[in-house]
């Protein structure tokens, strides 16, 4: 598929290619993105480079993750946010927000963009969000953008070679007021 790009009314929202990459560096020098993610660390130029270069545009040219850097109007890296494909209808995002721009909204705006768009134009049903315990910022973003807690799995997250509890959530299409593309028939307790 070829990448999209989808605006919001603070930002752009477009893949990012070998221009992107010391923004990307820059931005996972973060101590926090590091510690809550699962990128490399220490993070160096060649994790970038592989990130922009080769990692993103494969994703979009095979077809199991799309993903989208928020940028704002002046150019600056807000966040990175990327839907993966897990199975047939079902896409688990992913998303960090840049340090200095944390605490805007920036990331949920484009969390709920970047949902909207899967639902409506990748058949997607269901949109996966998954994160360690603890990690509280991660949660914030994701009950902002809509999505329901639903959870927490054992030793179901690999960070750097430890398994970790994490947190599940969802949102469907019907909580962004959208239709599904197969009916859905909730369980009744």
């Amino acid at each position: 598929m070829e990448p999209v790009t989808l605006t919001t009314d603070r930002l752009l929202l477009r893949t990012v290619g070998p221009q992107d990459t010391d923004a990307v560096y820059a931005a996972c020098q973060d101590p926090d993105i590091q510690r809550w993610t699962t990128v490399p660390s220490p993070y160096l130029p060649e994790h970038a480079r592989g990130f922009t270069e080769q990692m993103a545009p494969d994703g979009w040219a095979n077809g199991s993750m799309f993903t989208f850097g928020a940028f704002l109007p002046a150019g600056d890296l807000a966040g990175m946010l990327g839907i993966t494909v897990r199975s047939l209808g079902v896409g688990e995002i992913g998303f960090w927000g840049t340090k200095e721009h944390r605490g805007n909204g920036y990331v949920t705006e484009a969390a709920v963009a970047v949902a909207r768009w899967a639902f409506t134009r990748m058949s997607i049903d269901r949109v996966e969000w998954r994160a360690e315990v603890g990690n509280r910022s991660s949660r914030a973003v994701a009950e902002r953008a809509g999505f329901t807690v639903e959870g927490t799995l054992r030793s179901a997250i690999n960070n750097k070679g430890v398994l970790r509890d994490c947190w599940v959530g969802s949102l469907l299409p019907s909580d962004l007021g959208l239709p599904s593309t197969v009916p859905y028939l909730p369980g009744r307790g």
